[in-house]
């Protein structure tokens, strides 16, 4: 049997909790806070795979096996890894508090309602999108992604990060409130538990069902009406609907909406969980995508400028991209955005002669490129209570997939 112990944050082991095991595993501070058994083998976790041999060995002699972890070590601890190797079947779990609830408990905040992302050992794109699409996220650091480097990546956004430093250490436990530039100003250290990613401010929100990641919209490629815009210059629902499914927004995506118009893709991608920026050159363009995000409830960030050139002002490479219009430069803006999407870029337009150009934008930026030609007819009322068919501007949507790069040696 293998028995795992959260110590909780802060809270102290019991010296005699190894008492009985053959092997104790744990971080160093773990080890030297117990009691070990005469014979008992210590086991200073590092890499997890020697020790997870190590472990191996014993449970094959049905010899105990004593697992120190700090927190709840079934949250994102090390419990995934044991139940994988060995089945559950043979884990005797005894879980303490996480640091992600006691950050928050540290804030009297609850946390139902929050998002959590680890960054431990991971990339922090996926850490930092989650942290701008929503409002409440909790982000578990490790080397190199940590309050420094989150700070740095959500430098100029209204968000508040709260940096807990050895939680429930009486001496050296600290909870800060700083911005992201503060917080990428300075050497934080190796003793941070979590960081807290707050839009401010900081309340308790509605009475929660289903806790952590929020529901998806009951509804997408909603109605026009839903939408300010100007001389129904937005993507009709039809082809929103087409797009959507072909950009694949979801949580810890970042998408660009270029030529934004009103914003009706990027508000729709935002709802599916995804960052979202809205390229938009119109003045009044970039208050109406502002005003339909608000009265979404999501966050969209804005950009005025002029595709492509304004591309450059945007650090961070996107998931997936949708192209509305673009006139004479629209081969150019699909260059520039296919050379820097990771996944898709998907183009709206209504010109029949711009589609070879499109296409081989696409084709030559090393995308596979479908499209269709979208054309429907929607039940308008008649005088006298009889309906006609109302037909909506065709338009033509092309979707590029990026292909992946062939690695010589194996099969694809």
């Amino acid at each position: 049997m293998i028995t795992v112990v959260g110590t909780g944050t802060g809270a102290q082991l019991p010296e005699d909790v190894a008492a009985g095991a053959a092997l104790v595993v744990g971080g160093r501070r773990h080890l030297d806070a117990v009691r070990l058994p005469a014979g008992a083998e210590p086991i200073v976790l590092g890499p997890l795979a020697p020790a997870l041999d190590t472990i191996a060995g014993y449970v094959a002699e049905e010899l105990p096996v004593l697992v120190l972890a700090s927190g709840d070590p079934g949250f994102f601890g090390i419990v995934r890894a044991l139940a994988e190797r060995f089945g559950p079947e043979r884990l005797a779990v005894r879980p303490g508090v996480s640091s992600v609830a006691t950050a928050f408990a540290r804030l009297g905040l609850p946390w139902d309602d929050a998002l959590v992302v680890s960054a431990h050992g991971r990339d922090l794109r996926t850490a930092v999108h989650v942290c701008r699409a929503h409002p409440k996220v909790a982000v578990l650091t490790g080397p190199g992604a940590g309050p420094a480097e989150l700070g740095a990546a959500l430098a100029g956004r209204d968000r508040m990060l709260v940096v807990a430093t050895a939680l429930g250490d009486p001496e050296r436990e600290r909870v800060e409130r700083v911005t992201p530039a503060q917080a990428a100003a300075r050497d934080w250290g190796t003793a941070v538990s979590v960081v807290l990613c707050l839009a401010e401010p900081s309340a308790p929100g509605p009475p929660r069902t289903v806790a952590g990641v929020p529901a998806g919209p009951a509804r997408w490629a909603l109605a026009e009406a839903e939408f300010a815009h100007r001389d129904s210059m937005i993507t009709k629902f039809e082809v929103r609907a087409l797009a959507l499914a072909r950009l694949g927004p979801r949580l810890g995506d970042l998408v660009w909406d270029v030529g934004a118009g009103s914003g009706s893709v990027a508000v729709e991608c935002a709802r599916l969980g995804a960052a979202v920026v809205a390229v938009e050159k119109a003045a009044d363009g970039v208050d109406r995508i502002r005003e339909n995000a608000r009265a979404h409830g999501v966050e969209v960030e804005v950009l005025h400028g002029t595709a492509p050139d304004a591309l450059a002002a945007l650090a961070d490479d996107p998931d997936a991209v949708f192209i509305g219009g673009g006139g004479r430069e629209l081969p150019a803006v699909i260059r520039a955005c296919a050379l820097r999407a990771r996944r898709s870029v998907v183009v709206a337009m209504a010109a029949l002669d711009r589609v070879p150009a499109a296409r081989a934008a696409l084709t030559d930026a090393g995308f596979g490129c479908e499209g269709v030609l979208l054309q429907s007819s929607r039940l308008a009322p008649l005088p006298g209570e009889v309906t006609r068919l109302a037909a909506t501007n065709p338009v033509f949507l092309l979707w590029g997939v990026r292909t992946p790069v062939p690695i010589e040696g194996v099969d694809q």
